[in-house]
């Protein structure tokens, strides 16, 4: 019993539910990138560079074939413009987390340039000031 309550407390814990939390959030938004680098923007740079469609893009190392069986052999393929997907798709969202995280930072410098202001000075220090000055004025 002491080994599940222990994983328990750690599946507990603040930071794996944080952890666990952006992991999903982090999938929905590649999700999102994706849909966005296929279906929008490498459409419209293909139509501007001729009306390549870049998921087609590949070399092709063997052509395909038939074997003995009447299978069709598929043809093998380096797949260059879904890596140039994938490029764009990572530059999006690097773009989107450098953006996120200068935000952030931005707003933890507010939070550090205001600083609370220093408490009042205690009655002690209140009277031996009036000593001091007193003195002084002798």
């Amino acid at each position: 019993m002491g080994m599940v309550s222990e994983f328990k407390e750690f599946a507990m814990r603040g930071n794996v539910v944080d952890l666990a939390v952006g992991v999903v959030i982090g999938a929905a938004f590649g999700k999102i990138v994706a849909s966005l680098v296929n279906d929008v923007i490498m459409p419209a740079v293909g139509f501007i560079v001729g009306g390549v469609n870049f998921s087609d893009l590949a070399f092709e190392l063997k052509a395909a074939t038939v074997d003995a069986a009447g299978a069709e052999v598929p043809a093998v393929l380096i797949k260059y413009g879904a890596f140039i997907q994938t490029i764009v798709d990572f530059l999006i969202i690097a773009f989107a987390i450098f953006v996120a995280v200068k935000v952030i930072n931005k707003l933890k410098r507010k939070e550090e340039a205001a600083p609370a202001a220093p408490p009042a000075p205690s009655e002690e220090v209140k009277l031996l000031t009036e000593i001091r000055d007193a003195l002084k004025s002798r």
